[in-house]
């Protein structure tokens, strides 16, 4: 089987290790683990590993998060990818910084990546693992929050929740996307 997982996030210096591109720290890890390096191809940087009898094609858009739907439409046709084995790693400002929750679909929920990868698919109904990133933040100041860096404090426990999320991508591969909701969600 077959699996597309792409982690959302901005590419350029200015936005490496923001909370924003949360979707890359994951997929940056996860080929770091896998002893696998990132080739530049056409709408994103991509590896590929084997997770037992599953194939995982990482996906790291390089259309900016506004249009992460191009890169995702466009890797979802070419490796012939059911929708169901379709994974989307994004930040999500409603969950506390760390928390991990999957979902088989779902609006948008204000996330300009979510927003361009449902107008490209032309369905909502897509998994998608949203890592926290908290929303500590006054009023007006979310952009700057989004596109800033974790804190000390948050940076402290990012290599475990990262570490959570791959076992999280592992497990919606080998054992189905229910069996992941149940062991990861929340934890």
């Amino acid at each position: 089987m077959k699996y597309l997982i792409a982690g959302l996030g901005n590419i350029g210096t200015e936005y490496q290790g923001t909370r924003h591109n949360i979707g890359f720290t994951v997929l940056d890890a996860f080929a770091k683990a896998s002893n696998i390096v990132f080739s530049t191809q056409r709408y994103g940087y991509v590896a590929t590993t084997r997770v037992k009898n599953a194939q995982l094609i990482l996906l790291k858009p390089t259309t900016y998060m506004n249009l992460s739907g191009e890169a995702v439409r466009y890797w979802g046709l070419k490796e012939k990818i059911p929708l169901e084995n379709i994974l989307v790693v994004v930040d999500d400002i409603a969950l506390p910084f760390g928390t991990i929750r999957l979902r088989g679909k779902g609006a948008d929920g204000g996330h300009n990546g979510l927003k361009s990868i449902i107008e490209m698919l032309q369905t909502q109904d897509f998994a998608r693992l949203r890592f926290g990133i908290g929303n500590d933040f006054p009023p007006g100041a979310q952009v700057d929050y989004v596109l800033g860096y974790p804190t000390p404090e948050e940076l402290a426990i990012l290599p475990e929740r990262v570490n959570m999320a791959i076992e999280a991508i592992k497990a919606f591969c080998l054992s189905g996307l229910s069996f992941a909701m149940t062991n990861f969600n929340n934890k």
